[in-house]
């Protein structure tokens, strides 16, 4: 207990303390807390976040956690005193660098986790735009970077679990806002500063070269630019019209996989082009674009789009059916809803309806899914958890969607275990409800791996060589095992009307009754008195 300095009455010191909830934060140290009778109106700071369940642990405990548990408050030790601009920095660093060592060191497999843009539209990430920024500019300059920090010994085994932070601060405070005057890692940084800048110095007196930009290019002189990739939405624009509108810009040629993909040169800057704002055109990979065509849902079919966002795909398809039919894309994200209906809403198509909630639910009694004819099965990142007790999901029981014919499995992942694996183990079950695999592409020369029977029916693409790394399997139904359509009956016996020249047939030769034969076809009466005029003349 101690005495308010402007007040004078009694305050409560809690000492420092941590908050155990869905992850630890500490508290400031500094943080005082009146009681009922203390006029000084302190309050906790603004930053600052009630944990859903809190639990009050004495500092000795809150030491003992790993330190992989501990994160800092914005106001508490190493960030007290920081401007608003210097936390800012703080805390997007430290969100870009969780999502690089997600990218450069993957999962506990050393597997792919997923795209940059899956890590950062999460909802874990707050500041989105700095925290893509920071990512995509350290992967730049991330050759450099790893030269500069180990000339000045800074990649030692002590700072090797914080690499990713090392590589994003020292990019950040090097050559993007240069602001480091918070946390360890930026007082490290600064601290080797003048060594760090020496490095850079040697690095480019080595190559020859005057600044670092021209270090970058020198980089990756050696890289072959990739082209980019145009959507034409079919629904908005013809092909041909984009053709002449994109050609004020670049080059432009059609692609020979994809009929509504079109070619531009590497680099061409089309983020602002009128026609992508308006919806007329999307910027999607040749890869990406595949999926959709691997499909080939006909115009009027009812299709499941299981895994919509962001809805480049549901758009595609939404063109492919001409706008008819209609399209139930699933979402179980509710943050990427938004996200999802903006981009069909851009497009143009009307024929779709989002649904929040896991395809894995569904049920055999739900009508929205009794009509669906094709499903697309397409997870937003690779690793998203279709395992071997989850396969069953992925050809649903025919009383859950009876009438489905088509299904497309395509991941981002370039990895067995999320590919072949996943089809091999599927494959038995897909074979029982009466599917088989087909060749999508079948002009494609890269297919999937040798690791079964079959495999060759795969597709792959591949990053080097595709600009892209993806996955396709297409399972149809064969005709046999289709639903047939209810045909009505018209004889008590059960038997089915007989074909119309077998009934007049039977009518000339008074086996059938005409009356009964006319009465449900009144053509057939009509070609009856045609072939009696013709026999009788």
């Amino acid at each position: 207990m101690h005495l308010c300095p402007k007040s004078g009455q009694k305050i409560f010191r809690r000492t420092p303390t941590i908050f155990v909830s869905l992850e630890v934060v500490a508290v400031d140290k500094s943080l005082c807390i009146p009681s009922k009778r203390c006029s000084s109106n302190q309050k906790l700071p603004s930053n600052s976040r009630a944990p859903i369940f809190s639990l009050w642990l004495p500092p000795q405990t809150a030491m003992a956690l790993p330190a992989a548990k501990r994160r800092e408050n914005p106001s508490a030790g190493r960030m007290s005193g920081g401007s608003a601009v210097e936390r800012s920095a703080y805390f997007a660093r430290r969100e870009a660098a969780r999502v690089l060592r997600c990218v450069l060191d993957g999962d506990a497999r050393g597997r792919a986790v997923a795209s940059i843009k899956s890590l950062v539209y999460s909802p874990s990430v707050r500041n989105k735009k700095a925290t893509f920024a920071l990512v995509c500019q350290t992967l730049k300059y991330l050759t450099i970077l790893k030269s500069a920090l180990s000339a000045a010994n800074l990649l030692s085994a002590k700072w090797k679990k914080q690499a990713a932070l090392l590589y994003v601060t020292a990019y950040d405070i090097l050559f993007g806002q240069k602001i480091g005057t918070t946390g360890l890692v930026e007082k490290l940084i600064m601290l080797h500063k003048d060594a760090l800048e020496s490095a850079l110095s040697k690095l480019c007196a080595q190559k020859n070269v005057k600044c670092i930009d021209e270090l970058l290019l020198d980089n990756n002189k050696h890289a072959l630019p990739k082209p980019r990739y145009v959507r034409v939405n079919t629904l908005k624009i013809g092909t041909e019209i984009a053709i002449l509108e994109l050609e004020k810009v670049a080059k432009v040629r059609k692609d020979d996989v994809v009929p509504d993909m079109l070619i531009l040169p590497g680099g061409t800057d089309l983020h602002k082009h009128r026609l992508v704002l308006d919806g007329s055109l999307f910027l999607q990979g040749k890869a990406s674009s595949m999926v959709a065509v691997a499909l080939s849902p006909k115009p009027g079919w009812k299709v499941l789009d299981a895994c919509a966002a962001p809805g480049n795909k549901t758009s595609h398809l939404a063109a492919l059916m001409q706008g008819k039919g209609k399209i139930v894309a699933c979402e179980i994200n509710k943050s990427r809803i938004k996200h999802l209906e903006d981009t069909i809403r851009r497009s143009g198509a009307h024929n779709v309806q989002v649904i929040h909630r896991d395809f894995l639910d569904i049920k055999a009694d739900d009508p929205t899914f009794s009509k669906v004819r094709a499903i697309l099965l397409d997870p937003s990142c690779s690793g998203s958890g279709i395992s071997a007790e989850r396969l069953d999901h992925l050809l649903p029981s025919y009383s859950a969607v009876p009438a489905v014919e088509r299904v497309v499995y395509s991941t981002c992942s370039i990895h067995p275990a999320e590919n072949e694996n996943v089809v091999e183990a599927v494959l038995p079950l897909a074979t029982s409800h009466g599917f088989k695999l087909a060749t999508p592409f079948p002009q494609w020369p890269r297919r999937g791996l040798p690791v079964f029977e079959g495999a060759h029916h795969l597709l792959r693409t591949d990053p080097s060589e595709d600009t892209e790394g993806f996955f396709i399997a297409l399972f149809v139904k064969s005709a046999a095992s289709r639903p047939q359509p209810h045909r009505k009956r018209y004889f008590r016996s059960g038997r089915k009307m007989p074909p119309l020249s077998t009934r007049i047939s039977m009518i000339l030769m008074h086996k059938m009754s005409r009356r009964s034969s006319c009465k449900k076809r009144p053509v057939v009466a009509r070609r009856i008195k045609v072939m009696k005029s013709i026999t009788i003349s």
